[in-house]
Formats: C-alpha cells, sequence, structure tokens
C-alpha cells in the first residue's frame, strides 16, 4: 500500500487511487491478462471503467479461452499505457463472467458494433473485474523524462523519472 507523502512519493494513497482509476478511464483499451494453470495470456479489451461501482467492465464473447481461465482461475490483472507520455495504470483483482443483459445494455456503444449487431446479441457476456490492488507509473511526459535521462547522464545519478505507487484499491 502507498505510505504516505515523501519525496520518493509525493502522492497520498487516496491521490495514486484517484489517478489509477483516471488513467485506467482516459486510456481505455488495457492489456487484460488471465493464468490457465501454466501461463499468462493477455490480450487488448476495451475498458468500461465505473469507479462508482467499484469495478471495470467488459463486453466479451461468449466463446473464448479467456471464458475458461477465469472460471478456474479469476484473480486476472489489467494494463493501461499510455507511452507517448510514460503513464501507466495496472489494476489486479477477481474477475467474473456473467450474462446480465441489462449492464449489456446499459454498457452498449457504437463501438461494439465492430464486434456484434448490437446488444441483444444473444453471445455477448460481460466480464467484470473488480480491482484489489493497483499501482501507478506516472511520468512528467516525455519532455520532462528525456530532461531527467539528460540530467542522469550528466550527473551519474539514477534518473526519477516520476510517481510509482502500490495501493489497495
Amino acid at each position: 500500500m502507498a505510505k504516505e507523502r515523501t519525496d520518493d512519493n509525493p502522492k497520498t494513497p487516496e491521490e495514486v487511487q484517484d489517478r489509477i482509476w483516471e488513467l485506467a478511464e482516459k486510456i481505455d483499451i488495457c492489456m487484460f491478462t488471465t493464468w490457465d494453470g501454466e501461463q499468462q495470456h493477455s490480450r487488448p479489451l476495451s475498458a468500461r471503467v465505473r469507479r462508482g461501482e467499484h469495478a471495470v467492465h467488459f463486453l466479451v464473447d461468449v466463446t473464448g479461452q479467456k471464458n475458461t481461465q477465469i472460471s478456474r482461475f479469476p484473480t486476472v490483472s489489467a494494463a493501461w499505457v499510455d507511452n507517448g507520455n510514460y503513464k501507466y495504470a495496472l489494476m489486479s483483482g477477481e474477475a467474473k463472467i456473467t450474462n446480465d443483459r441489462a449492464k449489456i445494455a446499459q454498457l452498449w456503444s457504437k463501438f461494439d458494433e465492430a464486434w456484434w449487431d448490437d446488444c441483444d446479441d444473444p453471445s455477448i457476456r460481460l466480464l467484470t473485474l473488480t480491482p484489489d490492488n493497483g499501482e501507478l507509473w506516472d511520468s512528467p511526459g516525455k519532455a520532462g523524462a528525456l530532461a531527467k535521462m539528460v540530467m542522469a547522464v550528466v550527473t551519474g545519478d539514477a534518473p526519477k523519472m516520476g510517481d510509482n505507487a502500490k495501493v489497495d484499491l
């Protein structure tokens, strides 16, 4: 869990939590990782981040290995990456897959028509991640990161690339 503010960790746990949720919502597409008992499997998924529900929802197809993996090993992680600005967020926790038709209809967007005709398609399932933990890597952006790397070369010190903190969610 993140500690009080320090020079190495200038954000409070609450600020870290806020930033993780904010980045997850802003970035949208995450790498969603499951476990099959022998190895991890990651795939990109579009996230519907709902902090007020303490959940991240995904619309997925009824078929697919991730569904079986989640039913056997429900602990998963989702990582959001904004490489252009050196900002990264991770959530891990328990996932479940349901056939909640009302929630599927509520979360439906035009983007989903790339995969299904409409929200009534019987092959759509709701995958919900209830996060327990989060981690944040939040740098001052590309220009700031470059300046810190140049300074590190000049001084010989390791660059402080930005905030890194783990928190309970």
